[in-house]
């Protein structure tokens, strides 16, 4: 009403402005584009803070020291492959034989919608739910905007046919995450057509390294780019040109079915190209000279692993080894043993402590207790670090045997001397080197909380051999309409106690 209209006497409240910082801050260009560039500035920044965990001697010699053996089985409608290292199983992969993984396959998709305001587009690749790409995840200088403001509105619109390829496999409610920087995988490097520059593995040695890179100089061509696995370690110009030169074709053979005209034009959504099954995509990505043996249990398992491993590896044909007799494979390795213990919540440590592996929507959080480990001399500090130190190796081997990914958060026991926290880190971390998963170690919080993050490889462990209760849809608890008297600590570990008492 206008103020004419008021009684008289009638008072007036003036609501102040709100302060400036009290308002939400625009960001100029994407949000998700700013967040890769900062992910990318501070993971550079603690990097150079980091000192170095091991000389690269010391690695070396510790990887050599390793006994790895990976065995591969056959049975009913699944394959399985288990990784061991000193006869512990570290990393376990498995897929049905009507495929399992759709990361690393190129489909020309069909945008369904664009959502400028979550810098997304949501694209029908012919595989049930829409797959999802994001403003990070576009080849901006492909994507022609010349001038244009670098936003997905701008790149895309519903009914655009798009070139694109698969980051992620679907997880629970959530699609497969996109790309369109494409790149193929082979056995010695990764070809990046778009690219325009050579990464190569921090894990090689400086004189490794490079030589590979005055290789490549002379191999790849310039307007694409190449990312060298460590496995290349020690490889021959022949045998990286020969790896460039496939990974090459590969890719004309893709772009000339997306670019196809007329009656035999592809119609989107459909698959250009598809990563091999689960047994070569395995060995190719990890079975190199760090493995003493390829042990495999089945007749056409054997048939393709001899003949892959035979074209492009014939020097570790003699690594192979054919199962035979009544034992199954797995049993006579003990992984079977191993992977049921995998799947329970706790975990044992060799002197006695626990861990306990929750995971829930947001992340995984793994505790750290003492259980029945009291020390074996010396004071508080020295035993809960002990503790500490063997937690953090089990901490590694469960996340790359259960394929855990995303934010996870380790809470260590409590050390007073600054020292023995930092000792307990670099084992983290060192442990972390054998791990070929992308992960990032983020500082410790002023609780003592370890975070990190790690990309997931598969769809889990716990997921392969799990379905939801279907009583408590997977919550753990059943309501009940009446209140039950709370259980004693409820059921919490006794071995740890209250964090500021310490451990008893």
């Amino acid at each position: 009403t206008d103020e004419g209209d008021d009684q008289p006497n009638t008072v007036t409240r003036v609501r102040t402005r709100r302060a400036p910082e009290d308002q939400i801050t625009a960001l100029a260009g994407s949000t998700r584009l700013e967040a890769k560039k900062q992910r990318r500035r501070e993971g550079r920044e603690a990097g150079r803070r980091r000192a170095p965990i091991v000389s690269e001697a010391e690695f070396l010699a510790r990887r050599e020291a390793v006994d790895r053996v990976m065995v591969a089985r056959e049975r009913g409608d699944r394959v399985e492959i288990g990784v061991l290292e000193d006869d512990v199983l570290v990393e376990h992969f498995i897929a049905g034989r009507d495929g399992g993984s759709m990361v690393g396959n190129i489909y020309l998709g069909r945008v369904q919608n664009v959502l400028p305001s979550m810098e997304a587009a949501f694209v029908d690749i012919g595989r049930g739910r829409n797959a999802v790409l994001y403003a990070g995840e576009v080849d901006w200088d492909a994507a022609g905007l010349g001038g244009k403001a670098r936003r997905i509105e701008q790149a895309l619109s519903s009914g655009d046919a798009v070139l694109v390829q698969v980051t992620k496999d679907p997880v629970g409610h959530k699609g497969a995450r996109l790309t369109t920087q494409i790149s193929l995988a082979g056995r010695f490097l990764v070809y990046v057509p778009s690219g325009g520059a050579a990464g190569i593995s921090r894990k090689l040695p400086d004189v490794e390294r490079k030589r590979l890179k005055d290789m490549l100089k002379e191999i790849v061509p310039s307007d694409a780019g190449v990312i060298i696995r460590t496995a290349s370690e020690g490889v021959s110009h022949e045998a990286l040109e020969r790896d460039v030169r496939r990974l090459q074709a590969q890719w004309e053979v893709v772009k000339e079915k997306s670019e196809k005209t007329g009656p035999n034009k592809p119609k989107a959504p459909v698959l250009l190209y598809e990563e091999p099954d689960l047994l070569i995509k395995v060995v190719r990505d990890q079975f190199n000279e760090d493995f003493s043996t390829l042990v495999i249990a089945g007749d056409d398992a054997w048939d393709t692993l001899h003949n892959y491993i035979g074209h492009v590896a014939p020097e570790l044909v003699d690594r192979l080894h054919r199962h035979v007799g009544p034992k199954d494979v797995f049993a006579e390795y003990r992984i079977d043993e191993q992977l049921l213990k995998a799947l329970d919540r706790k975990v044992w440590l060799p002197s006695g402590g626990t861990l306990v592996i929750d995971r829930t929507e947001a992340m995984t959080v793994v505790d750290v207790n003492t259980g029945k480990y009291t020390g074996s001399g010396g004071n508080l500090e020295e035993t809960v670090t002990r503790n500490n130190l063997e937690a953090a190796e089990e901490v590694v081997r469960q996340l790359r045997l259960r394929d855990i990914g995303g934010i996870i958060v380790v809470d260590f026991i409590d050390m007073v001397l600054e020292a023995n926290r930092d000792l307990v880190l670099r084992r983290l971390t060192e442990c972390l080197s054998r791990d070929r998963t992308r992960h990032q170690v983020a500082e410790v919080t002023s609780l003592g909380l370890v975070q990190m993050t790690r990309k997931r490889v598969g769809g889990g462990l716990l997921e392969h051999f799990s379905t939801p209760c279907e009583h408590c849809r997977g919550r753990g608890v059943v309501v009940d309409s009446d209140p039950e008297p709370p259980t004693d600590d409820h059921g919490r570990d006794h071995g740890r106690s209250d964090r500021a008492e310490g451990p008893g």
